[in-house]
């Protein structure tokens, strides 16, 4: 099982031009298919005149949810090398729309790989990437008398802290990694001379 990917970093466009066509690639982040498909609608609706909107996206840890269009470009032109380039990155839950704007110049099939291919890439290194990573959630609650230094101490020693509620007492809600959590326990038992409570919660990816 995956335990860690690259996702986009955030919504993004880059733009590029070959031979007077522009290609306009749009990156956004996508956790379900439903997700991707609402951003090649938007782009769509954006672009109503454009010659083509092709797209590629690919949902999950796994890389197994994914889907590719050419929406009019020669057979595995377009939306093929697109996905191409997101499955060779590493890259998941995330969504590429290249729009194409044609400039009179037939590229060619090769040229059209090329081009496609090219948008996602210079795309995905201007806008950027974040790693993800599964961690297991834990639940820490301490007394108010401690909570200040603990969440200084949580803070200091890296780990991810993910909230913190006040109530009757101080909820942590942070991940560590799953072969760490018995470390954990340890350290927050010495940490608060045994006075807090960790309960897990599960695990999910988490951007770091």
């Amino acid at each position: 099982m995956e335990d860690r990917y690259l996702a986009v970093a955030r919504v993004g466009t880059y733009e590029s031009e070959v031979k007077r066509s522009r290609f306009l690639c749009t990156l956004a982040p996508a956790e379900s298919e439903d997700a991707a498909q609402e951003v090649v609608r938007s782009v769509r609706r954006e672009h109503p005149d454009a010659t083509h909107n092709c797209f590629a996206y690919v949902v999950g840890a796994d890389g197994r949810r994914q889907k590719a269009s050419d929406d009019g470009e020669p057979g595995g032109t377009a939306g093929t090398p697109m996905l191409q380039v997101l499955l060779g990155r590493g890259v998941r839950d995330t969504v590429a729309v290249v729009t194409r704007y044609y400039g009179g110049i037939q590229l060619g099939a090769g040229g059209l790989v090329r081009a496609y291919g090219g948008a996602v890439s210079a795309a995905l290194d201007s806008v950027g990437t974040v790693e993800r990573r599964r961690l297991a959630l834990l639940t820490v609650t301490a007394g108010h008398g401690r909570a200040g230094r603990l969440e200084n101490d949580l803070r200091a020693a890296g780990h991810t802290l993910r909230d913190v509620r006040y109530g009757a007492e101080v909820t942590f809600h942070l991940a560590v990694p799953e072969g760490d959590v018995p470390a954990f326990r340890a350290w927050l038992a010495d940490a608060t001379a045994g006075s807090a409570t960790c309960a897990a919660e599960g695990s999910a990816f988490v951007t770091l």
